[in-house]
C-alpha cells in the first residue's frame, strides 16, 4: 500500500478520521510541516520484532542429541523429495515441449 502525505495541520483537524484510517484500512501517512516530512502515522506491527529472535530461540524448548538428529533425518527427506519432484516435473516439462516442436516440424 502506497504512502499518502499530508499537512501536519489537516491531520491534527481531523486526527480521529485519520487513526480510523490507520486502524480500519491499514493506510499509511506521512505527515508534512513547512514543506518537509516530519513523521509518519501507521498501524503498529503485529508479531515480533526481529530483535527478539535471540531470545526467542535461546528459551524455547530445546532438542535432544537423538531429536535433533531425527529432524536433521526427517528434512534431508523433505529436501530430497521436493527436489525428485522439481526434477521429474522439470523433466516432463522439457519432453512435452520437444514432443510439440517435433510435431510442428
Amino acid at each position: 500500500m502506497s504512502v499518502i502525505t499530508f499537512s501536519a495541520t489537516d491531520v491534527a483537524r481531523n486526527f480521529s478520521e485519520y487513526v480510523s484510517r490507520v486502524n480500519y484500512k491499514g493506510e499509511r501517512f506521512v505527515l508534512v510541516k513547512g514543506g518537509k516530512e516530519v513523521a509518519e502515522l501507521k498501524p503498529v506491527p503485529k508479531g515480533r520484532r526481529l530483535s527478539e529472535l535471540s531470545s526467542l530461540l535461546s528459551n524455547g524448548p530445546h532438542l535432544t542429541p537423538e531429536e535433533a538428529a531425527s529432524f536433521s533425518e526427517l528434512l534431508h527427506g523433505v529436501y530430497r523429495a521436493v527436489d525428485d519432484r522439481i526434477r521429474t516435473h522439470r523433466f516432463a516439462f522439457v519432453g512435452n515441449a520437444m514432443q510439440k516442436t517435433n510435431r510442428h516440424t
